[in-house]
């Protein structure tokens, strides 16, 4: 970019999620978030960053992230944290102490390889 291009972005969100919602059948050799039970884990986040008025947060409910197997997986941007969240509390977690106070958790990370 030279000076003539140059500007600022702007950031729209501290944090923006994506989590994701792709239903395959139960019986799908690469599995899915979806079949792991990811649409109410999901329901949950949404509901609360809206009942909370965390406007910093960005929440979309995403395709496959391309780790069927793992899930159900979100990604924290710009962070580049991905959880593997299982229960409703995973997600309460995630949210207080990732999203409102800047805390990884540590127990819900997932390190990801590509093969």
């Amino acid at each position: 970019m030279n000076s003539e291009t140059e500007f600022e972005l702007p950031q729209l969100y501290r944090h923006h999620v994506f989590a994701c919602n792709t239903q395959r059948p139960p019986t799908h050799p690469h599995g899915s978030c979806g079949a792991s039970g990811a649409q109410a884990l999901w329901d949950r986040m949404a509901k609360t960053i809206e009942a909370e008025g965390l406007n910093g947060i960005g929440f979309t409910m995403a395709g496959c992230l391309g780790f069927c197997n793992s899930g159900p997986l979100m990604v924290v941007y710009p962070d580049g944290v991905w959880y593997r969240a299982t229960t409703p509390e995973d997600v309460d977690e995630i949210l207080n102490s990732h999203l409102k106070q800047g805390k990884r958790v540590d127990r819900l990370v997932m390190v990801l390889k590509r093969s």
